[in-house]
């Protein structure tokens, strides 16, 4: 009986301590839930399962660099671009974590290159949910901490300035095939992308600075949604403004995913331009006031003219037939086909001093060298260049 009895209590107390438990355990995990706010953020699983787009803050640890879909560095870390965090310190399965991309203003703060330190941290960091480097994301941040820390007021951006910088140094003082050569030699090797990470890209290189959630399209000028992208009418596709064909790099990594030659573009505009070369006149097209074509050209808006002429400039210069890569030139024709030429240099030549530089082609040159490839277009930085080797 004093067996039975004693059971029974055991039983009884076990059966105490598990009603009691039961609530302290939902408590924690109701508390791991947060609304996204600073002071109850998302955890990572959340922030994974709601890539809406919204702005959320997001709690979780630093577990290293990603620095593609499927790689996440935890040492040698190359630069200060991107950290990826998970709700485990330890965590190694990539599908567990969200990428964050840094901006430029918080890089010496949170990138893993100047601060190894940061791994195995948690932290706390502000922004729009949305896919980076084609896995679950968080972009454009404005508010980054170490918990227990302090948050990090944002460096002021600084303004470019490529007549000083060094990244030119080998180019100053060059002209002709000389300069050609040597900016060749600065701007190739960059990092590439897949043609599937390019609608990410261009969502970013290409937002319209009067709405985050539209980008601007090349040919018409219009503000259309950054996710309306496809093959339907009126979508959003990505126009190879060096024709494809012309050298025929198709969609290739390289020439053919090259974000400084890839622009947001109407479906049925994108399909008239085709691969024409660029030159003056014909007739206007009905969608796209402003641009007009015939059987063997396209004339763009006035005001894209000089990007066009830029875009075409740099192409002719990043490719020049080493490392296996396709040497595309440009020439003063039009009806260049498939041959690795396009046209018509005179013209273009016209159009970069009639639409000179604008803040749109620099703010884009800067997200393609900072997030993207880590290479530039001299043609921006220094339109002078442009004369002074074809000229």
């Amino acid at each position: 009986m004093v067996k039975n009895r004693n059971v029974r209590l055991l039983f009884s107390w076990v059966l105490i301590v598990f009603i009691l438990i039961q609530p302290l355990q939902s408590t924690v995990t109701n508390a791991a839930a947060g609304d996204g706010s600073w002071s109850t953020p998302y955890s990572v699983s959340q922030a994974i399962s709601n890539q809406n787009n919204s702005t959320k803050t997001v709690q979780g640890y630093v577990v290293g660099q990603p620095t593609s879909t499927t790689t996440v560095l935890t040492g040698s870390f190359p630069n200060d671009y991107a950290l990826a965090i998970a709700d485990n310190a330890n965590e190694t399965n990539i599908a567990n974590m969200i990428y964050v991309q840094i901006p430029t203003s918080f890089r010496s703060s949170y990138g893993l290159k100047s601060n190894p330190s940061l791994m195995g941290k948690s932290v706390k960091i502000t922004g729009a949910l949305s896919a980076y480097f084609s896995h679950p994301g968080l972009k454009n941040s404005t508010a980054f901490e170490v918990v227990g820390g302090s948050p990090a007021d944002p460096e002021p951006t600084p303004t470019p300035n490529p007549s000083t910088d060094a990244y030119y140094d080998a180019a100053v003082g060059k002209t002709g095939a000389a300069l050609k050569s040597a900016l060749h030699n600065i701007i190739d090797d960059h990092t590439e992308i897949s043609y599937s990470n390019v609608w990410t890209a261009l969502r970013e290189t290409d937002e319209d600075p009067n709405n985050s959630n539209n980008v601007i399209l090349l040919y018409t000028g219009r503000s259309q949604s950054k996710f309306t992208n496809g093959g339907n009418v009126n979508d959003w596709n990505r126009e190879h403004v060096w024709a494809k064909s012309h050298g025929g790099f198709g969609t290739s990594m390289g020439a053919g995913t090259d974000l400084h030659h890839l622009r947001p573009t109407d479906v049925s505009v994108n399909g008239t331009r085709s691969n024409l070369d660029f030159d003056n006149g014909g007739n206007e097209h009905s969608e796209a006031s402003g641009n007009y074509y015939d059987s063997d050209s396209w004339e763009p808006r006035d005001s894209v003219k000089g990007d066009v002429a830029r875009m075409l400039f740099y192409m002719a210069v990043r490719y020049e037939g080493d490392s296996g890569e396709l040497d595309l030139e440009l020439n003063n024709q039009v009806n260049n086909g498939t041959a690795p030429y396009h046209g018509k240099l005179s013209v273009l030549l016209q159009w970069h001093k009639q639409d000179p530089v604008d803040n749109f082609e620099r703010t884009r040159n800067e997200i393609i060298y900072t997030d993207y490839q880590h290479n530039r277009n001299p043609f921006i930085d220094h339109p002078e260049w442009a004369s002074a080797i074809w000229e």
